[in-house]
């Protein structure tokens, strides 16, 4: 099998008949051809008077003409490694895995395929009974603390863009993608190099993640919180959920970086943990009709370009960055706190995308310096401040101001763009909330992102406060065979225990752990 890359074809392009498109490309014989395939596609809108695709093929074709082919510079033999979703193993007995997020459902799946029955102890809800939890909070403020935006079946990122693309470089990731095909996904995410889901789609499939699991001997428990887990001098030997006793040898921990309870837990106990850099900010929020036009010129409203998305950085003379992250072409801002007394925003699209609005976080570094004290959980305490602060200042709504008002002192009021957030929003001051350094690297780098994307300092331009879960301000620390360094049999995973950043990479951490447990009672 060879790939043929760096394909650049017009928008028009049918891509019903791919082995039309690659035996033009190579100049030979579609006869020739034994089996074809889109491997990659993604906008080329660099010349926006020539908006295109850029694409990938993968081709089965006669040994004697592949070996004619690879001579070419964007042409050479295709080897994939397949992932091994089945690992032999004779020990019987049940690990445990602690959430249901993508790390934990990953985890999980590995497990039960290589006969291990794993119990998952999630203290969410499952995803049908949380859509419910979640819609009634958004509609009369009505908030579960367990079940929610951040917890419940698939995690955060169920609530989300389901974006799948990742900057991690892992052989795993491919399996990660396929998986998700596997379970429900539309077949675009093959293919498309920014590929997503969409909280639509993904309610499903975590549904038939979980059936899979169960119908390999595996058991799924919602609605059950651990609060404490239990060491003896081998290591760990168990947990508590809802006060009962779980004896457990093996136990990945997959609770997401909004489980502070968690940290605080594992602090009480003298697990080993470190401070670690995170992101705050807030989101903003354009219509996507402008963003389209900025990325995609006179092609903005051509059938075959989706909602545009962008991914914007600059670094300023206060020698601090402002950053994009997880942007929502066509999607809506979301309020994502999981404390009553707290707010904080998210975003999240359907997979279709077609909202009015695009929005973005728009995040500042925290480094541990920027931090008080000596404390490991101070990012946590400095997290839980701000949400804190909004709330009140806010009085329960959701704080928002225009980037009129936040950096030019205009008048707070509605234009084009109105907000997305759900149930309530209120004009605020966001120097009340956000620390000093934050308001004022979005003060000075929004006007720079401009720059790089015309209208992005748009005066009508919603902001929406805070964005304060983009990662856990904690790790927790592990060996190069994923355990914990103080707790033997304690895989810590994901996002929560500071090794992954998005679906994917929690995804591919959740079967590094996995495959580690397994490798550790062989």
């Amino acid at each position: 099998m060879i790939i043929i890359q760096n394909v650049f074809l017009p928008l028009d392009t049918d891509f019903n008949d791919v082995s039309t498109i690659v035996s033009s490309v190579l100049k030979i014989d579609r006869n020739n051809i034994i089996f074809s395939q889109l491997y990659k596609k993604s906008v080329d809108a660099r010349n926006k008077n020539n908006v295109c695709f850029c694409c990938s093929f993968t081709a089965n074709l006669e040994s004697s003409i592949e070996k004619k082919l690879v001579k070419r510079k964007n042409v050479d033999y295709f080897r994939k490694e397949k992932y091994n979703w089945q690992i032999n193993c004779n020990n019987k007995k049940r690990p445990v895995v602690v959430g249901f997020g993508p790390a934990g459902m990953f985890a999980a799946l590995l497990l039960a395929r290589s006969g291990m029955k794993p119990l998952v102890l999630e203290r969410g809800s499952d995803v049908d009974t949380r859509t419910k939890k979640i819609k009634d909070f958004f509609e009369n403020g009505i908030l579960d603390p367990d079940s929610n935006i951040q917890f419940g079946e698939g995690g955060a990122g169920t609530f989300s863009d389901g974006k799948l693309n990742t900057g991690i470089k892992n052989n795993r990731c491919r399996a990660v993608i396929e998986a998700f095909y596997e379970f429900g996904a539309n077949e675009d995410i093959l293919y498309d190099a920014k590929p997503h889901i969409g909280t639509d789609i993904l309610c499903k499939i975590v549904k038939n993640f979980r059936n899979e699991i169960i119908k390999l001997g595996g058991q799924v428990c919602f609605d059950t919180k651990v609060t404490d887990l239990i060491f003896d001098d081998k290591g760990i030997s168990g947990v508590i959920a809802d006060g009962e006793v779980i004896t457990a040898e093996s136990v990945i921990l997959c609770t997401g970086h909004s489980a502070r309870d968690i940290f605080s837990l594992l602090k009480d106990k003298n697990v080993a943990l470190q401070r670690k850099p995170f992101a705050m900010g807030v989101r903003i929020e354009h219509l996507q009709k402008d963003i389209n036009s900025a990325l995609y010129g006179d092609f903005s409203e051509h059938p075959a370009l989706s909602a545009a998305p962008y991914k914007l950085a600059v670094h300023l003379d206060n020698k601090r960055g402002l950053y994009t992250f997880c942007m929502c072409p066509g999607g809506e801002v979301v309020n994502a706190s999981s404390e009553p007394d707290g707010i904080a925003v998210n975003g999240m699209s359907y997979n279709a995308r077609n909202g009015k609005n695009a929005n973005s976080a728009l995040l500042v570094g925290v480094s541990p310096e920027d931090l008080n004290g000596d404390d490991v959980l101070e990012g946590c305490r400095l997290q839980l401040e701000i949400e804190k602060k909004a709330y009140n200042i806010a009085k329960g709504k959701v704080p928002i101001t225009t980037v009129g008002h936040f950096i030019y002192g205009e008048e707070a009021k509605f234009g084009k763009v109105l907000p997305t957030v759900k149930p309530e929003t209120v004009f605020t001051d966001f120097s009340l909330i956000l620390p000093e350094f934050i308001c004022d690297t979005l003060k000075k780098g929004i006007p720079l992102l401009d720059k790089k994307l015309k209208g992005f300092a748009d005066k009508e331009a919603i902001l929406i406060a805070p964005e304060t879960r983009s990662s856990s301000p904690v790790r927790i620390l592990r060996n190069e065979k994923c355990e914990c360094v103080s707790i033997k049999g304690l895989f810590p995973c994901g996002e929560g225990a500071g090794y992954a950043g998005g679906i994917v990479s929690a995804a591919v951490d959740g079967l590094l752990c996995a495959e580690e447990l397994i490798k550790s009672i062989v």
